[in-house]
């Protein structure tokens, strides 16, 4: 007669931890189509604009996603970038800038990643960073991180 060992999901832990990139729609605010906002946006969530939003948006340690409906004009300051509409203005993320094929941005972009799918169209600079560190200078004054010196058009269509 022995006795049948406890089941693993009798233990204190959760059996499957959510990973901290994903973001599910409850961490997550949503700027809806018809929305318009003309400020500073700040916050401690995730962000989806769908809508018009001018001004600047800084979410640092989260991401912010441009949708396909969406048009910013304002910086970007967040960890993860993602641009499926448009976008005028500069983006800094802590870890990576995604510009899927419907996206459009004309602007610079400083991050650690940068992904730009085909028929995106980009039009600025790219200037890598590891996790969002200033640029160091080495001995000769030259730049440690690599940028684009001169704008570069990706994609273009009208």
């Amino acid at each position: 007669m022995s006795s049948p060992s406890a089941p693993a999901a009798m233990s204190s832990e959760p059996i499957a931890p959510r990973p901290s990139s994903t973001t599910t729609t409850a961490d997550q605010a949503t700027i809806g189509k018809s929305l318009v906002i003309k400020g500073e946006v700040t916050g401690s969530e995730s962000l989806y604009i769908d809508g018009r939003v001018e001004g600047s948006i800084s979410l640092a340690g989260n991401r912010v996603t441009v949708g396909r409906n969406g048009v910013v004009s304002a910086n970007i300051n967040a960890r993860e970038i993602v641009v499926l509409g448009k976008v005028r203005g500069n983006l800094t993320a802590s870890d990576r800038v995604d510009i899927r094929s419907d996206g459009s941005l004309t602007g610079d972009v400083v991050a650690a990643r940068i992904s730009i799918e085909d028929g995106a169209y980009f039009k600025g600079g790219i200037d890598i960073r590891k996790g969002g560190q200033p640029a160091q200078q080495k001995p000769n004054g030259e730049d440690k991180s690599i940028s684009s010196p001169e704008p570069a058009v990706i994609g273009a269509r009208a």
